[in-house]
């Protein structure tokens, strides 16, 4: 991952080919492919791990929870898992920025993350409305708060980017 981010920076996106990265990683294009299907999943790599703790999370939401409250549970464990990666994550999030079929990508990932959300408060009793509505907020909410977060200098800020973000959620649709 190291290798191809850093081509990534220095020779852009497109003009990386997997043969590159593989020799900069000291690996074969055999071995590449062992872990990733292609260059595209190197910045997705983390896609299930962000899903499994941010379910995780809700988990351990009370049982009388609202589904916008269990889905911002979720998000406690996820600042957690984001605050050692403001370095990569800001790379990455250039990269994907530079490139329509990366940021295509980018916005199927953050589909399937609100389906997985959304299906877990319907395990949880939430009804399905609601369940598709709190899952889609919360995703927004992470989307605006990574946004935020990559463009600025604290590594631990997550978290309180993604409570600003909450509020100003609640306050939009307060009316």
């Amino acid at each position: 991952m190291k290798a191809a981010i850093t081509l990534f920076e220095e020779q852009g996106y497109e003009q990386t080919t997997v043969a590159e990265i593989a020799e900069r990683a000291g690996l074969t294009k055999r071995t590449f492919f062992r872990y990733f299907s292609d260059k595209r999943e190197v910045l997705f790599r983390g896609s299930e791990e962000l899903e499994s703790v941010w379910l995780e999370g809700m988990a351990g939401a009370p049982p009388e929870a609202s589904p916008l409250a269990v889905v911002a549970a979720g998000l406690d464990p996820v600042a957690e898992l984001f605050a050692e990666r403001l370095s990569f994550a800001r790379i990455r999030a250039a990269i994907i920025a530079g490139n329509p079929e990366l940021k295509e990508r980018e916005l199927i990932k953050l589909q399937t993350l609100a389906g997985a959300i959304e299906a877990a408060l319907v395990a949880r009793g939430a009804p399905a409305n609601a369940a598709t509505l709190a899952a889609q907020a919360g995703v927004t909410v992470f989307h605006v708060t990574f946004g935020r977060w990559v463009q600025q200098d604290d590594p631990g800020a997550f978290r309180a980017l993604v409570d600003e973000s909450l509020e100003e959620l609640r306050a939009v649709t307060a009316a």
